[in-house]
């Protein structure tokens, strides 16, 4: 049994950073490249609840990236050895969510938030399991492989038979070990139960301080909303600017006068960035600012 395991902190810092890191530019280059997901008539929500859903099902994605790198976390404590996830196979690229070793033991995670897939994604994940596996036997033919499916969330288990089933199949064919794990099956197996326990609390904590809802007011603190967006793509922002929805990002246009100001200190000049400061200037009811001493940096579609 561990001693030592993950800091609350580190667990934090994993979650937050995974999925709140540059949310609000990646909102805003989502929005500016097509608004009328957004704001079309024929679209029963409005500009806001629009972006709310966004923002949430953003985060549900992030979410399970974040849960890659906490369950890599907790293998490094257990003194498995990362192995190298990327590789290219029979003309494609493939990508382990786990990879890791100990002795001449090689062991493979498919992880997925919840077992909650229709019919076409579930057999996805067992030719795509499948074909990871045969990727495995071959750049290892020495050490014995197991190929683990997981689900993090143990309250849904809608295609439980069918995995047992196709993971018996390709245990049998290919000759190596196979498991499907719910929740903390995983660390069960693995011999160190608590840790499930652990997540458990750090995760229950972790979300009683999280907002209950997503902050779409950019104002609420314009300083960290400017940090994030700074460097966007200026189209972006003359995008942003020309469109309504840029009053429901940007209500109170504490962050759009913060960007102005960066524009006009920090940019070299030229066309591009000229009528975007320009268009602020208009935006936040300011006199309009000759373009003589602005130092503007240009970027481009592919900055």
């Amino acid at each position: 049994m561990v001693s030592n395991l993950l800091s609350y902190d580190s667990f934090k810092q994993i979650l937050n950073k995974s999925i709140f890191f540059k949310v609000k530019l990646t909102l805003l280059e989502k929005v500016a490249k097509n608004p009328d997901r957004y704001i079309g008539l024929f679209r029963p929500t409005k500009a806001k609840a629009k972006l709310i859903q966004n923002i949430t099902q953003s985060n549900e994605i992030r979410f399970g990236d974040a849960f890659e790198i906490i369950i890599e976390e907790y293998l490094k404590i257990l003194k498995f050895e990362i192995k190298e996830k990327k590789f290219v196979f029979q003309n494609d690229s493939l990508i382990f969510d786990q990879l890791f070793a100990k002795n001449d033991n090689l062991y493979f995670i498919e992880q997925k938030l919840r077992d909650d897939h229709d019919s076409t994604k579930k057999r996805g994940q067992i030719e795509n399991f499948e074909k990871k596996s045969k990727l495995l036997l071959n750049e290892y033919p020495d050490q014995e492989l197991t190929g683990i499916m997981y689900f993090i969330d143990p309250g849904l288990s809608k295609n439980e038979k069918y995995y047992i089933s196709e993971l018996k199949r390709i245990s049998k064919q290919y000759e190596l070990n196979t498991h499907l794990f719910y929740g903390k099956e995983l660390f069960t197996w693995l011999k160190e139960p608590q840790i499930w326990d652990e997540i458990i609390t750090y995760l229950t904590q972790w979300k009683e301080e999280i907002p209950d809802f997503p902050i779409i007011n950019f104002d609420q603190d314009p300083e960290d909303s400017f940090e994030q967006i700074k460097h966007i793509n200026p189209r972006f922002m003359i995008s942003l600017c020309e469109n309504e929805i840029i009053l429901t990002l940007f209500p109170e246009k504490k962050t759009l006068h913060l960007l102005l100001e960066f524009y006009k200190k920090n940019f070299e000049q030229n066309k591009i960035l000229t009528k975007l400061v320009a268009i602020l200037e208009e935006k936040l009811g300011n006199i309009k600012t000759s373009s003589k001493n602005m130092k503007l940096t240009y970027y481009t579609d592919n900055d």
